[in-house]
């Protein structure tokens, strides 16, 4: 039997090597093997959410709309990411660091690495997203995860930055601009949250800085940033 914590690496390992959303529904071993690898772990975590899972597998193999087969995997990966997070609590505590002055290749891969966790979505809250952000992070994001940039400092540089790399990658970005937010957030599929000391593109460069994951207060600073992002001028 796994340990917890040996439980947690499987589980983000399954979150990493999803299968690409366009093909997920085909019938392919490596499908099919994905699937039992992430309802094996997810009874490992939690026995009593088995029928949950075989109720979204229902959905999404179902011949009915794309919306119903859509929100059967949304569910899946949700419980996925639940899982994962409620593993890391149990065995971590919510991911916190401090990175000190200069070590900006330290502050950089703690956000490679959570950003390669997103499947779905990604939404960055920073004033002072620009060129030098989106040649840092945005190649590091998975294909046909939709990017979303909740700006408004420095649109100038960030606008044609973000249009060359969707040209050339094919990547979704959504850029909205909106006033009197300060704090710098990153969103992965609207699951989990993580809140950084510094503008993303200047961590530790300048001055120590932290990075924490937020938990308790997770509902509700999804919803403020949601709302404000509904509300927001859009720029692309």
């Amino acid at each position: 039997m796994l340990s917890r914590e040996q439980l947690l690496v499987e589980m983000e390992d399954i979150i990493r090597t999803m299968p690409p959303r366009a093909t997920i529904r085909h019938e392919t071993e490596e499908n099919v093997a994905w699937f039992g690898r992430a309802s094996a772990a997810i009874e490992a975590w939690n026995s009593s959410k088995v029928p949950l899972v075989k109720e979204y597998l229902d959905l999404f193999f179902s011949n009915g709309h794309a919306r119903e087969t859509g929100f059967g995997f949304t569910k899946l990966l949700t419980l996925l990411h639940q899982a994962q997070n409620d593993l890391r609590l149990e065995t971590l505590g919510p991911a916190s660091m401090a990175v000190p002055h200069k070590m900006v290749f330290e502050y950089f891969e703690e956000i490679r690495r959570i950003i390669e966790l997103a499947r779905e979505d990604l939404l960055f809250v920073d004033p002072y997203l620009d060129a030098e952000f989106v040649a840092r992070y945005l190649p590091n994001v998975a294909a046909r995860v939709t990017i979303r940039l909740l700006a408004r400092e420095k649109l100038a540089m960030l606008l044609p930055a973000v249009d060359a790399f969707a040209r050339q990658t094919g990547a979704t970005v959504e850029i909205r601009s909106a006033p009197n937010f300060h704090d710098r957030y990153v969103f992965v599929d609207k699951v989990s949250c993580y809140q950084s000391g510094a503008s993303f593109k200047d961590g530790a460069k300048s001055a120590p800085t932290t990075l924490t994951q937020i938990t308790d207060a997770f509902a509700s600073i999804l919803k403020t940033y949601e709302d404000i992002w509904s509300q927001a001028q859009v720029k692309r």
